[in-house]
């Protein structure tokens, strides 16, 4: 196949336009740069000439490559030189009338062959397409910033869009070194529609003072692998940007979890736009600066003391209790490990044994370390043997009969004093406190699996846990080596309650036949710099375990937008549930 577009014209040169301007040219493409005035068209090349510099100077190219590129592209303010072009990709402001306006012109003075292409993130294509007389010829192409780096490009094609042009702009993406994903014609595409209800939610989570700022980023940080923590990236995208997907996400979705947050309306009209002005969720050294400001976190509250902690009792005998107990015996506490009968225990610490060895093995751990830890672990199979420890911490199923059972038992064998802690992820803890006498001494702390490498765990407190307890698990989690954040107790926390509808949107938009698996596990990661894709994480996690969390999200907050996607119903009423049955979204047994 001829190499597709050997002359492109892009219209628009500001940080995207410029973009793309250069990785066409740089492809060996002639390129076509309009701006809309003279002046405008020589900022961009001086733009594009110091760009260009700065990567001579960081060796991406060679001196020699740069002048090549820059002698194949030719500047003007004239839209009617864009007829020398195969392919123009519009990259104005995002107005659907002024696009509009733009493609009406390109219709009028490009030749019929000419494939025309907006760079819009949020708006119609199909209603940009219209202002043509050659919709069959039109379609989306969404680079990401910066273009130079990022590898990801939507293909958006409306209903009247050709196959063939979608192919043929495809090819071009992959010829300038992208990876295209095709993507139907609704608002925020693949990456921002799975993106932005996310960063919503998360808005809207700040603005209920459910957690902090700095606790609900660290949290999706620490995890999820998150590159960025929701409000930060708000900041860095920009609220008013933010804001206006939103809106137009809304306007074709009616979903209510679209609807912009009320906070990002009040920021947007304070003028606190994130970094490029200096303040939004957080507040910045300078306008434009990626670096907060001096004294602009708050300072931590005051707390009463905690309670001493010098023993530590887990209950269980899965993956989860083994982590838990072996990050407790790292960090010097003696440990009584507690399962279902004595085989049982004795099998928990065997596998704690193994994961010592690893560590080990790798060089994380040496033996003297090792055998220290394995030594601080008594297994038993008698929850009696918890009378005199300081805390206890449940890692038995996720069955809330199961849980108070157990904290009942808990309730009557563990000293006076002594803090009760559930690891539930999706259980509400105050029905555990509840089936004890001393629900103020009951806490939730919600390790990530797997325990002894996932440096979060969440915090939560209910109604009446004492604040002397919440004190002691911070303490504890501190001296662990964890990163605790704190929240109250409602269903998700803080991140299943982020994570999980977003994991949902996902499911729905696959079922919509909207775009492939792989097309949004791709887009995901290379557009958003997730570790994993929503399909590779929910065979990960288990499409039974998912759905339980959605169900409960869903019963809990009763809004529609939640409601488990009925693909993830069917497949685990197929017993579909991922890697652990073969097969989930993938075919795992094939692989």
């Amino acid at each position: 196949m001829d190499r597709p577009f050997p002359t492109v014209a892009v219209v628009g040169l500001g940080t995207m336009g410029a973009g793309i301007a250069v990785a066409a040219a740089r492809s060996g493409r002639r390129v076509v740069g309009i701006e809309l005035d003279g002046a405008a068209a020589e900022a961009a090349r001086t733009r594009i000439e110091e760009s260009t510099a700065r990567a001579v100077a960081r060796e991406r190219i060679t001196a020699e490559e740069r002048t090549a590129l820059l002698g194949r592209i030719a500047y003007t303010d004239r839209l009617a030189d864009a007829a020398a072009a195969d392919l123009v990709v519009e990259e104005v402001p995002e107005d659907l009338e002024l696009k509009r306006e733009v493609f009406a012109e390109l219709d009028r003075v490009c030749p019929p062959g000419t494939v025309l292409a907006t760079g819009t993130t949020a708006l119609s294509v199909t209603r940009i397409a219209s202002a043509t007389a050659r919709p069959e010829r039109v379609l989306g192409l969404h680079f990401f910033n910066p273009v130079h780096s990022m590898k990801l490009v939507e293909v958006v094609r409306t209903v009247l869009t050709s196959p063939q042009v979608a192919e043929e702009v495809a090819e071009f993406a992959r010829d300038l070194g992208k990876t295209p994903v095709a993507a139907g014609d609704r608002a925020g595409f693949i990456v921002n529609g799975l993106l932005f209800a996310y960063l919503n939610q998360a808005a809207a989570m700040y603005e209920s003072r459910y957690a902090t700022r700095e606790d609900i980023d660290a949290a999706m940080r620490l995890g999820c692998g998150l590159p960025m923590g929701p409000l930060a990236l708000l900041d860095l995208i920009g609220i008013d940007t933010a804001r206006t997907v939103l809106e137009a996400m809304y306007a074709q979705s009616h979903d209510r979890l679209h609807a912009p947050a009320p906070i990002l309306g009040q920021l947007a009209a304070a003028g606190l736009l994130g970094r490029k002005t200096g303040r939004g969720f957080y507040i910045y050294e300078a306008p434009g600066s990626s670096h907060l400001a001096a004294g602009s976190s708050p300072a931590a509250a005051a707390r009463v003391p905690g309670r001493g902690v010098r023993s530590v009792g887990v209950c269980g005998s899965g993956t989860m209790a083994t982590g838990i107990a072996e990050v407790f015996a790292k960090a010097g506490y003696d440990v009584v490990l507690v399962a279902r009968s004595q085989e049982k225990a004795d099998r928990a610490k065997a596998a704690l044994a193994r994961s010592l060895d690893r560590s080990v093995a790798k060089g994380r751990l040496d033996e003297a370390a090792r055998d220290a830890a394995l030594g601080r672990v008594v297994p038993t199979g008698l929850l009696t043997d918890l009378d005199a420890v300081d805390l206890v911490l449940e890692a038995v199923a996720e069955d809330l009969a199961v849980k108070r059972e157990l904290f009942a038992s808990l309730d009557k064998i563990c000293r006076p004093g002594a803090v009760l802690a559930t690891t539930t992820s999706s259980l509400p803890v105050v029905e555990c406190a509840t089936a004890t006498s001393r629900p103020q001494d009951v806490v939730g702390m919600h390790f990530f699996n797997p325990a002894p490498a996932m440096k979060l765990v969440e915090v939560v407190s209910t109604v009446l846990t004492a604040d002397d307890v919440t004190a002691t698990v911070l303490e504890v989690c501190g001296k662990v080596r964890k990163h605790a954040v704190e929240c109250g107790d409602r269903a998700g926390f803080i991140v299943n309650a982020l994570l999980f509808p977003y994991l949902n949107d996902a499911v729905r938009m696959l079922e919509e036949h909207y775009a492939t698996v792989d097309d949004i596990d791709t887009a995901m990661k290379l557009g958003c710099g997730y570790p994993m894709g929503p399909f590779e994480l929910l065979d990960v996690v288990g499409l039974d375990v998912s759905l339980t969390i959605e169900k409960v999200l869903h019963q809990e907050f009763r809004e529609p937008g939640l409601a488990p996607a009925p693909l993830l119903e069917h497949l685990v009423a197929a017993g579909c549930l991922g890697r652990k049955t073969g097969r989930g979204f993938r075919d795992h047994a094939r692989r």
